[in-house]
């Protein structure tokens, strides 16, 4: 068993590798073209416009889609919008955001992400996982790599397989899981996965939605 999971997280490393010396040669346009494009597709789906809380990560500077247009519609729409945060002990919570203003105001943290801090004018923000929130309707999901099994790689720190199984296991009815992906990161092959590594509902490419 201990060799079997040795050779899958080699694996998984090759693959995370080859994903990103190829995102690294994607252009800024075609980053931005691509990032229109799949925001457009989210925007329409029916799903989204009837949610009414969701969690969407903030995108890295570069190698990745940009969410910014999906963020302001969120926040335009009065929905409720939560976004990542990561704590120096490696966990990830979603932490609620007030607005357009506070979006700018954010801080760049880890691989130059924009996060919140821990209060927004002297108050505490609420955190997804509070008693008192309500449930989140869908989660907007970042990654290296998707397969058309609905199977996702990420960086490799389990964030998001560990918040969502957390956030199941407190009760709450598992969100709508709907990955965001440039068309290089879609691959013809199988990912390796773990058992405990989170399926998507749906992946949205700028091309098509992979059910």
């Amino acid at each position: 068993m201990a060799s079997v999971n040795v050779a899958l997280r080699a694996e998984k490393r090759a693959m995370r590798k080859a994903l990103s010396s190829t995102l690294k040669n994607i252009s800024p346009a075609v980053i931005e073209e691509q990032s229109k494009a799949v925001a457009d597709r989210v925007l329409a789906f029916d799903a989204f416009r009837e949610s009414k809380t969701i969690s969407c990560y903030l995108s890295m500077p570069t190698m990745e889609l940009d969410t910014s247009t999906l963020v302001q519609e969120i926040v335009r729409s009065n929905k409720t919008l939560y976004v990542p945060k990561i704590s120096p002990d490696g966990r990830m919570d979603f932490l609620e955001i007030h607005g357009a203003d506070d979006i700018k105001s954010l801080s760049s943290g880890l691989w130059g992400i924009r996060e919140p801090g821990s209060t927004w004018n002297g108050i505490p923000r609420r955190n997804a996982l509070d008693a008192v929130c309500d449930k989140l309707d869908m989660i907007l999901v970042p990654g290296v790599a998707f397969d058309r099994t609905l199977s996702r790689l990420g960086h490799g720190k389990g964030y998001y397989d560990k918040y969502i199984s957390e956030y199941e296991a407190s009760g709450r009815p598992r969100p709508l899981l709907v990955a965001l992906a440039l068309e290089e990161q879609v691959v013809d092959s199988i990912l390796p996965v773990d058992d405990h590594d989170q399926k998507m509902d749906m992946i949205v490419t700028p091309m098509e939605v992979i059910r």
